[in-house]
């Protein structure tokens, strides 16, 4: 029993000597590729082919031979038909994050549907998002609104959350979907930070800060913040939130801001009575009607891992399942 002890305590020490290593290693390939730009490339799914697909798996277990044939052989004419029509559906996602880095792929996809695009087509993004920062999100709008400028029309179909940035960007679309209990709104501005002040004076720390300019900075996570700085910090606020409110009523006129811009949000059902959106609808249900009439068409640009990232993973994977296999030779 002592060796098997001992041999079970190498093994952990291995597993963890490993670990560390893959970790350094990754941080080190972290450092060293930080400044390298990632490389994307742009993939197409044609989503007819897709539906077909699903259609026909049900139609053979459905339907006696002699009619599944017959069936095929109509699907595959109105598949034909369809992808050889001036008509097209182009269906772009986005997940948004706090500070919307996604609005990058977003700006590649819409500039690969715009190279493309004629008026007759039509944008379908699949928006999820609870909101984050101001500037990236303002970014992401801008991005839908190039489809605008361009006269491409533009549906956005929201299934759980279009909320606070997410909404600035749904806002820009023709057209709005929401799924009946989807969260819509949130048209307001939020921030919120600690203040170490009171800490560091009790552990008699000292923080210095030095700037150019009366409000170069506000408020501060260690310094003692003052009544004139955090005034200014709720003037700040309050204007960015006149910008939010100014640019949905430019999109989306007939809203009354009295009622929809007080930072409050609302499900899908609510949302259509105040004029957020415009039709009660899963993204699904519109991409499957879609389907039975124009080519659609999912545009979706991914960017490769960086090093760090695959050394990071795998890692993480390998230490799991060592300590999976140790946990199960220490219990058996």
């Amino acid at each position: 029993m002592a060796f098997i002890y001992e041999y079970g305590l190498f093994l952990a020490k291995a597993a963890t000597l490993v670990l560390a290593v893959a970790i350094i290693i990754a941080l080190i390939a972290g450092v060293a590729l930080k400044q390298r730009p990632r490389k994307g490339q742009l993939e197409i799914h044609d989503l007819n082919e897709a539906y077909l697909q699903q259609q026909e798996l049900l139609q053979h277990y459905l339907l006696p031979k002699k009619a599944f044939k017959k069936w095929q052989k109509n699907a595959q004419k109105s598949y034909d038909q369809l992808t050889e029509q001036p008509k097209r559906l182009f269906v772009v996602e986005f997940n948004g994050s706090i500070d919307a880095h996604e609005a990058e792929a977003l700006r590649e996809e819409v500039s690969a549907i715009l190279a493309v695009a004629t008026t007759e087509d039509e944008v379908l993004l699949k928006l999820e998002s609870g909101g984050g920062v101001v500037h990236g999100y303002g970014l992401a709008a801008s991005q839908l609104d190039r489809l605008k400028q361009q006269q491409i029309p533009l549906t956005v179909a929201v299934d759980k959350v279009a909320a606070s940035g997410g909404y600035m960007m749904a806002c820009v679309a023709d057209k709005i979907l929401a799924a009946p209990f989807a969260i819509i709104g949130s048209i307001g501005v939020i921030a919120q930070l600690p203040n170490f002040n009171r800490l560091l004076k009790k552990h008699d720390v000292d923080f210095e800060q030095f700037t150019a300019g009366e409000f170069k900075r506000t408020v501060t996570l260690f310094g003692e913040n003052t009544d004139k700085g955090r005034q200014k910090f709720q003037q700040e606020l309050e204007e960015t939130h006149q910008l939010f409110k100014a640019f949905v009523v430019r999109h989306r006129p007939a809203l009354t801001l009295d009622k929809v811009a007080t930072g409050e949000h609302w499900f899908g059902y609510q949302a259509l009575e105040l004029g957020l959106i415009d039709e009660l609808s899963t993204s699904d249900s519109y991409l499957s009607q879609a389907c039975q009439q124009r080519q659609v068409l999912q545009v979706k640009y991914s960017q490769k891992k960086r090093l760090s990232e695959k050394l990071g993973t795998a890692g993480a994977s390998f230490g799991a399942a060592l300590w999976q296999k140790l946990q199960q030779w220490r219990w058996h």
